[in-house]
């Protein structure tokens, strides 16, 4: 049984940062490529960061220099690190884990993030 566990959001000021984590089991965690997304209220779910399991990385726009993903393949845990963070960047950050050989997706239940102007 495939299970994602999300960790480190919470509430912080403008400016602020957070590690954000997301802890596999059930899956051989180094070939999967990681991502995680956010949703905001109101919005679409949209992908922040991914990280094959080479390690080759990749930032939406509107957060790159801020976010930096990493991955643990001996604790089978991805993390987020998120600085200087904005108002807009408040959502619920979903971890994924995608196999790139059956290309099945795996979704862990979410950790919120609330940043205050």
């Amino acid at each position: 049984q495939v299970q994602l566990v999300e960790s480190g959001g919470g509430l912080v000021q403008s400016g602020g940062s957070l590690r954000l984590s997301c802890a596999a089991s059930g899956v051989i965690f180094s070939i999967y490529h990681m991502g995680w997304y956010r949703q905001a209220p109101g919005k679409q779910r949209e992908l922040v960061a991914s990280i094959t399991s080479h390690s080759s990385t990749n930032y939406a726009d509107s957060v790159k220099g801020r976010f930096t993903i990493s991955r643990d393949n001996a604790k089978n845990t991805v993390y987020l690190q998120v600085n200087s963070l904005k108002p807009e960047d408040t959502a619920v950050y979903y971890c994924n884990a995608h196999n790139p050989y059956t290309t099945h997706h795996y979704w862990g239940q979410g950790t919120q993030v609330t940043v205050s102007s």
